[in-house]
């Protein structure tokens, strides 16, 4: 490879992992607005926490067992002592190409943000601890396997054997549609089974600050064209097809679900719109590098509309799933994969022919496959975790922390507090918050209102 060119795709990626690393601080936001006011910081100590977590093991032998040559040539998991610490990846490439330490952080952001998309589901209720411990172990036993068979690929040579996905399979996932979203989705549907239900549901709280939500989606939505556009590793034509695509789906995952919304509840809102986003953007994912422009409206179109639909099943079926990881991800997920064996166009990168472009049923049911096995394994693999969890430390908080909000009865934080309380006092509580605000509002109506105390 000529060294003007390996300098550019190495820009091109250092650029997408500053992109994607602006989705932490967005997932924290997107789902903090969503929650109660009581509950913001939790969910935002959720994301970062698990993406810390999950760092530190890339690092010491997550990397390598992702992206690592296969056990046994075996297709499963990668050798974790391949490359322990990463030390190995500090040398200068012998040719010019993609430094291996610049790939090790992107996929990092990778893992991290998967296993933090999961918290989503569990809001309002699940301890602090367990979940970090969760985290951990979920991405040893899932993500890392999963991740391997989807992002593995065998090297030209054929020295290093990839995952069986990716080579033997040859399902087409560009960035994770089965790998991310697809094992997000199914994990949230396992550990809510276990959790159980919050002591609210099916009613819900109102989301305390939709404006957080939006500004959230759309740092989301600008990381995604680092997601998707960096994974196809070079500054070229591919990464350029694939931001196409991105920014089109996204624009009819908006639109479709909002149409679905009107249709449905006579309105369309704000919080409706940040999620058609999310989903078209989680559709077309697997879709980028295989679709042309008018398939991507398509996939974001369906992923939208959807994804508005699915939502609702939980009430239907009676599992809470506070923050609908599992209508969006799951579903959006599994929509994207296979909608790839239906229009995939062989003019995209991929160069792959679906049903509708005459490739028959071959890729159709690539991607089926794919899907079906991912469901199965992470499913199983995650109710036996969360069972062995909730048996051993316990997953919920008590019911009185629920009540009062994990962020005071966990953290011992506010998100927002509405008078400063003396020096040296204790926060203050929900309750006096609430106080102060009945305060102001009888003062701003010419009322005598009572000064909230600070407790």
């Amino acid at each position: 490879m000529d060294e003007a060119i390996a300098a550019a795709d190495t820009a091109w990626v250092l650029a997408a992992f500053a992109a994607v690393s602006l989705m932490v601080p967005g997932l924290a936001m997107f789902y903090g607005g969503m929650v109660s006011a009581k509950n913001t910081l939790n969910m935002a100590m959720m994301t970062f926490g698990a993406f810390a977590v999950v760092g530190i093991l890339w690092v010491l032998f997550g990397y390598s067992a992702v992206l690592g040559d296969s056990l046994g040539g075996a297709g499963i998991l990668g050798d974790p002592l391949e490359a322990l610490g990463l030390q190995s990846l500090l040398a200068e490439p012998a040719a010019p190409g993609l430094p291996p330490a610049l790939v090790a952080a992107f996929q990092l952001l990778f893992a991290g943000i998967t296993v933090a998309l999961i918290s989503g589901a569990v809001a309002d209720r699940m301890k602090f601890g367990a979940w970090m411990v969760f985290a951990g172990i979920w991405a040893v036993l899932v993500y890392f396997p999963v991740a391997h068979w989807v992002f593995a690929f065998d090297s030209e040579d054929g020295s290093v054997v990839g995952g069986w996905i990716a080579n033997d399979l040859m399902a087409v996932d560009f960035a994770g549609g089965t790998a991310v979203h697809v094992n997000a989705g199914v994990a949230a549907l396992a550990l809510v089974l276990v959790l159980g239900k919050r002591r609210v549901f099916p009613a819900a709280p109102r989301p305390h600050s939709l404006p957080l939500t939006m500004l959230g989606a759309g740092m989301l939505f600008f990381g995604w064209f680092g997601f998707n556009g960096g994974s196809a590793l070079a500054a070229g034509n591919s990464a350029s097809v694939v931001v196409l695509n991105t920014v089109a789906a996204a624009c009819a995952g908006i639109c479709a679900w909002l149409v679905v919304e009107k249709l449905r509840e006579g309105r369309a809102t704000s919080l409706g719109a940040s999620s058609g986003l999310i989903a078209a953007l989680v559709g077309i994912t697997p879709a980028c590098g295989a679709v042309s422009p008018m398939g991507a409206l398509l996939v974001g179109a369906v992923s939208g509309a959807a994804c508005c639909l699915a939502v609702s099943i939980k009430y239907h079926l009676g599992y809470d799933d506070s923050l609908d990881v599992v209508g969006i991800h799951m579903v959006g997920g599994i929509l994207g994969t296979i909608m790839v064996g239906l229009i995939a166009d062989p003019d995209a990168p991929n160069a792959v022919a679906g049903l509708f472009y005459g490739g028959g049923l071959d890729l159709l049911w690539r991607q089926t496959v794919a899907v079906l096995v991912v469901v199965v394994y992470c499913f199983a693999v995650t109710w036996l975790l969360a069972k062995a969890l909730d048996k051993t430390m316990g997953l919920r908080v008590h019911e009185d922390s629920e009540d009062e909000g994990l962020d005071v009865s966990v953290h011992g934080e506010s998100a927002y507090v509405l008078e400063h309380a003396p020096m040296g006092s204790a926060p203050v509580k929900e309750a006096d918050a609430v106080a102060a605000a009945e305060a102001m509002t009888g003062k701003a109506a010419g009322e005598a209102a009572p000064t909230p105390t600070s407790t």
